[in-house]
């Protein structure tokens, strides 16, 4: 991480007009998390425990080097985005945690071993998907390939954009199904 004096955090709009994402001049976290509750921050974030804090917060998405903030509509980015911005350069100038990893996380992703499918899903979300809505602030994280359908969690600024579903049909499910012919659908869970 660097020293104290060099971490900086500017912010950029998003496709959905409730996130913003907060860029840091540098990495922050080894792995991502999504957090809709502040009792889903509470054990695993730190930063994101912290930007609970406030009545306003509806979601917070941690990626590897931003931090993508959704808010209730109740309230202006004009009047909280710097501010934020603030509070989370303040926070990794301080050294504080963003993430506590959690090694039983990766012991529970062990199982049955992927079909060439579902290896060439994950292969093409992973390497041409995700770091594509990662610069709008958002994730897209595999859940399950059943029935030729493919199901996906959308986080960060992708949960609850109104441009996700034109993501998902136009973008996703065409890219995929370009690869994987027999994929019927592309679904968001």
């Amino acid at each position: 991480m660097p020293s104290k004096a060099t971490w900086s955090v500017r912010f950029e709009t998003t496709p959905n007009p409730q996130s913003l994402k907060f860029v840091a001049s540098a990495p922050i976290a080894s792995s991502s998390a999504d957090f809709r509750t502040a009792k889903e921050a509470a054990l695993r974030s730190p930063l994101a425990r912290k930007i609970f804090g406030f009545p306003w917060t509806d979601g917070v998405y941690v990626g590897s080097d931003f931090v993508t903030v959704t808010k209730q509509d109740w309230v202006d980015w004009e009047t909280l985005a710097e501010p934020l911005a603030g509070l989370i350069a303040e926070h990794l100038e301080r050294g504080e945690p963003v993430l506590v990893e959690q090694a039983a996380a990766a012991a529970a992703k062990e199982g049955d071993p992927d079909s060439a499918e579902v290896r060439l899903i994950k292969q093409i979300l992973e390497t041409e998907i995700r770091p594509a809505v990662a610069l709008d602030g958002g994730d897209v994280v595999f859940e399950r390939f059943e029935d030729d359908v493919v199901y996906l969690h959308m986080r960060g600024s992708c949960s609850g954009c109104p441009s996700s579903a034109m993501t998902l049909k136009d973008g996703i499910l065409g890219r995929l199904s370009g690869a994987i012919p027999s994929i019927k659908d592309v679904v968001a869970v």
